[in-house]
C-alpha cells in the first residue's frame, strides 16, 4: 500500500515539486537561523516567528513555479504580498531592536540594527529562491534533479549566510592602557581626560586597549563610521562583559581614531580581563554594510592617480 501510494505521488508532479520545494525551502530557513552569543534571534519565540516566516516564503516560491507553467498569473501576485510582508518583518525587527537598545548598557546603535533587520529581510528572499529553484528542475526535469537543485541552493545561501569581518578590514593587536595625569592612552592614541582618581585607579586596574590598523584607504573610511565602531565596543561588551553600571559614564567603552594614520583605538573595562578573547571578539565582529565606503572606486580617486 505504502509503495502504491508513493508511486501515485510520483505521477502528480506538481505536488512532488511543491512538497520538494517548501522542505529545502525550509531547510534554507533553518540554516540561516542561528542563535549565537549575541542572543538574537532570541530563544524560542523568535525562532518560533522566524521558522513560521520560513514556512510561508518557502511555500510561496515553491507554489509560483506551477502557477506560472499553468498560466495563472493571479497567483503569482501573491510573490509581491509576502514581499511586503517580509518588509514589514525589517521593520518590525529595527522597531523592536531599537526598544531594547535603550536599556543596553553599551546599545548596538542604529547602524547595527539596521544591519540586523535588512538580513532578516533577505534571508527570507532566499528561502524564496531555493523553494523556487527546487521546484522549477522537479517539474522541468525529474524530482531527483529537484532534490539536486535543493541542495545547490542550500550550498548558495551558505554563501550569503555572512558578510566580511573586522578581521577582513584591519589588523587587530592588544595595546597597553595608558594613564599620564588626567589622560588615557590606549597605545599612542589619546582617548579621554580622567579627572577623578577613583576613576583612574579603575582604568589602570581594570583597563582593557585594542588597537586596529586598517589594510587600505577602504578600510579606513569604513572603520571611522561611528556605527561601525559602536558595534565593535557592542561586540566585545557582549563577549567579555563590561565593568560599569548605568549613570557612570567616565567607564563607558570608547573608540577613538588616530586622525593622522587611520587607526582605531578601543578601550573598555572588561568583566573578564582577557587580551586575547578581545581581540579573537573584535575579529568577528561584522563589517556593516552601511558603514562600507569605497572611495578607491570613486572617479575622483582615480583622476588623483592620474594627476601624480
Amino acid at each position: 500500500m505504502v509503495a502504491n501510494f508513493i508511486n501515485h505521488l510520483l505521477q502528480q508532479h506538481y505536488t512532488v515539486a511543491v512538497i520538494e520545494g517548501i522542505i529545502f525551502g525550509v531547510l534554507t530557513r533553518l540554516q540561516l537561523l542561528r542563535t549565537d552569543y549575541r542572543q538574537y534571534p532570541t530563544y524560542p519565540h523568535g525562532k518560533i516567528i522566524h521558522i513560521s516566516l520560513g514556512v510561508i516564503a518557502a511555500g510561496l516560491g515553491a507554489i509560483a513555479v506551477p502557477a506560472l507553467l499553468e498560466k495563472n498569473y493571479t497567483a503569482v501576485t501573491f510573490l509581491t504580498v509576502g514581499a511586503q510582508q517580509f518588509r514589514d518583518v525589517r521593520n518590525m525587527e529595527r522597531e523592536s531592536l531599537t526598544r531594547i537598545d535603550a536599556m543596553e548598557l553599551v546599545p548596538r546603535g542604529a547602524t547595527y540594527i539596521e544591519g540586523i533587520a535588512m538580513v532578516f529581510e533577505g534571508r527570507n528572499y532566499l528561502v524564496i529562491f531555493a523553494a523556487f529553484v527546487t521546484s522549477l528542475f522537479s517539474i522541468t526535469f525529474a524530482w531527483y534533479w529537484g532534490i539536486a537543485a535543493g541542495i545547490a541552493a542550500l550550498c548558495t545561501s551558505l554563501v550569503f549566510r555572512s558578510g566580511k569581518n573586522i578581521v577582513q578590514i584591519a589588523e587587530v593587536t592588544e595595546a597597553p592602557v595608558i594613564v599620564k595625569g588626567p589622560d588615557l592612552y590606549v597605545g599612542d592614541i589619546y582617548i579621554m581626560n580622567i579627572g577623578l582618581e577613583d576613576t583612574q585607579k579603575l582604568v589602570e586596574k581594570h583597563g582593557l586597549g585594542v588597537i586596529l590598523t586598517p589594510r587600505n584607504e577602504n578600510s579606513k573610511v569604513t572603520l571611522a563610521n561611528l556605527g561601525q565602531r559602536q558595534a565593535i565596543l557592542h561586540d566585545l561588551s557582549t563577549v567579555l562583559g563590561v565593568y560599569r553600571d548605568s549613570g557612570e559614564p567616565s567607564l563607558v567603552p570608547m573608540a577613538k581614531l588616530d586622525l593622522n594614520d587611520g587607526r582605531l583605538a578601543v578601550f573598555l573595562l572588561p568583566q573578564v580581563h582577557d587580551s586575547g578573547k578581545a581581540v579573537t571578539a573584535i575579529k568577528h565582529v561584522p563589517v556593516l554594510e552601511s558603514a562600507v565606503r569605497l572611495p578607491s572606486e570613486s572617479a575622483a580617486h582615480d583622476t588623483g592617480k592620474a594627476g601624480k
